[in-house]
């Protein structure tokens, strides 16, 4: 073995020349990984989940507004735009709130056009 007869400096040096490489590469495996792994979409960030968790939210409401609607006309796609977000409007309130959310009212009044 070349390492017995060098000076323990010598040893170190040689090992690091060693261990160069792959220290090198999991330092830039460190840094890339995240980025690469955010920008191909494999990360969920914490406004993309909310942003998601959201969107569920106003289509389940949008839903329950559609069932309660229909008992009042029967079939809201014949209707026009007005009387659509009229009756979207109208259902989209929730019980304890002052005002409808438009983000429901908006989505329930795209559900009854079509």
């Amino acid at each position: 073995m070349a390492l017995q007869g060098m000076t323990p400096m010598q040893s170190a040096a040689a090992r690091w020349e060693t261990a160069k490489p792959m220290v090198i590469a999991l330092a830039i495996g460190l840094v890339a990984g995240p980025v690469i792994s955010n920008y191909m979409g494999w990360q969920v960030t914490s406004g993309a989940a909310r942003a998601e968790t959201r969107d569920g939210i106003i289509e389940q409401l949008a839903q329950i507004c559609d069932q309660r609607a229909r008992t009042e006309v029967a079939d809201p796609s014949k209707l026009d735009w007005d009387a659509r977000s009229a009756l979207a409007k109208k259902w989209a309130i929730a019980p304890g709130t002052p005002f409808g959310d438009l983000d429901v009212s908006g989505a329930y009044a795209q559900k009854l056009a079509g």
